[in-house]
């Protein structure tokens, strides 16, 4: 032991600086744990550990190092050094872990493996390849991960390959019609944004709002930053910019269909398309209040892109729809959802004295829709227009309204030409009605409990051609009782044109039998517009 005292000694340089290390180590781990100051081991009775100085140091004194024991015997061909057969001079046997060298007389540890073998490595990989690949042809066959495709397979068998290859196609087909980036690629090009002015004769100072710059980005100049009067001149009458709305091009000629709400009253209507900036001034060919449609010309030297009318009868709920407008001003503004359901009827109060939109047949979806996009289409996956966006609910969030195609294509033509849009029989009677209660019973004088009076009715209508009057009380009609007025409206409203009722009436306190025929309100209007 020596070779080994004068090898590790504390006089030895290499011992001193690797101490040195070691604590030097330790002060840096401590530190990273604690917050400061070096790190002081168990001490003795004086605060030190015998051969230490204050921080851990070695004091010079000779350290005896002795062999490790083996730990475990091994066998020889797995750990054995160049000596293989020769112990360690503390009585181990062959292949200890660890060896000492007869030149050094240092304990070292012998760092040698085992040799692997690459042929075992390639094998092993080959036969993973091959179990990987079993596994996915039996799930292929089993039709695991595309079970779709089970009944088209079922269908074409005995087919032969052709049959398998056009059942792919269906199954590729309805799996994956399209997605929102190819619907938007596709018809965005053919989705205008609509401006509206209406002409000022300049002796008001108009909107006193116009100052703001936030106020005139929304609704004074345009979105491209053209001044709202632009294209005026000194001495023609000054434009106002009076909306904002959507279209879109059905035909490549430059027709447009939008809402009629959109350019209801404007004097001047300009159309910009997407990929021109400059926009066109439009000519209004035909529109219906009713129907709230419209339909725009506009003229160019080459054709227009434009997208084509699906069919809204074939759309199931649930399916993914896209809507593109211009919401608040924010040019092509791209929205997805769903269908929610078909059918919905809604009604929005009329303005200026207009009478009210009655909606029918709507369809009703979840993606965005806000001012700004009514007019614009709602799409389905194969790019087609399947509605036209109309309206929104104000009071939730997810609820909008598109105008079907197929009410679109049935008066389609009539707008093109510029004609009246046939409008469809709505039986009506001509007076205003309310539910009677206990209150208004008091006040007519009556016992009645249960009925509908009359508030007013309409001149040269059917109920005024019948002799009902004011305040008369509806009890029922054909002897059925109708507690209130909406059940008696309902009633009304599933007859038709034509059919006669006999109304149950009570007047003054003596009941009367008023035989009355269902009238047509949009005939009773016309012929009221043509005696004014």
């Amino acid at each position: 032991m020596d070779d080994q005292r004068n090898r590790f000694g504390p006089n030895n340089e290499e011992q001193t600086n690797e101490g040195q290390e070691h604590q030097t180590q330790s002060s840096d781990s401590s530190s990273y744990y604690y917050s400061y100051g070096p790190f002081k081991s168990i001490s003795d009775g004086d605060g030190q550990r015998e051969g230490q100085d204050a921080y851990g140091q070695h004091g010079a004194q000779e350290v005896e190092i002795t062999a490790p024991q083996p730990v475990k015997q091994v066998p020889a061909p797995s750990y054995a050094s160049g000596a293989s057969g020769q112990g360690n001079g503390n009585g181990g046997g062959k292949g200890e872990s660890f060896s000492e060298k007869n030149s050094g007389g240092q304990w070292n540890f012998n760092n040698s493996k085992p040799k692997s073998s690459v042929k075992t490595v390639l094998l092993s990989f080959l036969a993973g390849m091959l179990v990987i690949t079993g596994l996915m042809f039996a799930a292929d066959r089993a039709n695991l991960f595309t079970p779709d495709t089970v009944a088209s397979q079922g269908a074409d068998s005995g087919a032969g390959s052709s049959g398998g290859n056009n059942a792919a196609t269906a199954v590729s087909a309805s799996s994956n019609p399209g997605d929102v980036t190819s619907v938007v690629d596709q018809a965005s090009p053919a989705v205008t944004l609509i401006e509206t002015f209406v002409k000022s004769d300049g002796s008001s100072q108009g909107n006193p709002y116009m100052n703001d710059p936030i106020y005139r980005f929304f609704f004074g100049d345009l979105p491209n930053g053209r001044s709202s009067s632009e294209g005026s001149s000194n001495d023609s009458p000054q434009l106002i910019q009076s909306g904002i709305g959507s279209g879109f091009i059905f035909d490549k000629s430059g027709y447009i269909l939008t809402n009629e709400h959109v350019i209801h009253g404007a004097d001047v209507i300009q159309v910009t398309l997407q990929d021109n900036k400059k926009p066109y001034e439009a000519k209004l060919l035909g529109s219906s209040y009713e129907l709230d449609l419209a339909v725009l010309k506009i003229e160019g030297d080459k054709d227009f892109p434009y997208v084509e009318l699906g069919n809204s009868e074939d759309l199931k709920v649930g399916e993914w729809l896209v809507a593109i407008g211009n919401p608040k001003g924010f040019e092509h503004t791209v929205t997805a959802g769903v269908l929610s359901s078909k059918e919905r009827s809604i009604e929005i109060a009329g303005q200026n004295g207009e009478e009210d939109r009655n909606y029918e047949h709507l369809l009703q979806t979840d993606a965005s829709i806000n001012p700004g996009n009514s007019g614009g289409p709602l799409l389905n996956m194969n790019g087609e227009v399947i509605g036209m966006n109309v309206a929104v609910s104000a009071e939730a969030q997810g609820i909008g309204f598109a105008i079907p195609s197929e009410t679109i294509l049935e008066v389609l033509d009539y707008l093109k030409n510029g004609q009246e849009v046939p409008k469809e029989p709505v039986p009506f009677i001509g007076a205003t009605l309310g539910t009677l209660t206990p209150q208004i019973a008091q006040q007519l004088g009556t016992d009645v409990k249960e009925g509908t009076y009359v508030d007013s009715v309409l001149y040269r209508s059917p109920a005024y051609e019948a002799d009902l009057r004011q305040y008369d009380i509806i009890t029922g009609v054909d002897g059925t009782k109708y507690a209130t007025h909406n059940e008696l409206v309902e009633f009304i409203k599933s007859k038709k044109v034509g059919d006669k009722i006999t109304l149950n009436v009570v007047r003054n306190g003596k009941k009367l039998d008023l035989p009355l025929t269902i009238g047509d309100r949009n005939e009773y209007q016309a012929s009221q517009k043509q005696q004014q």
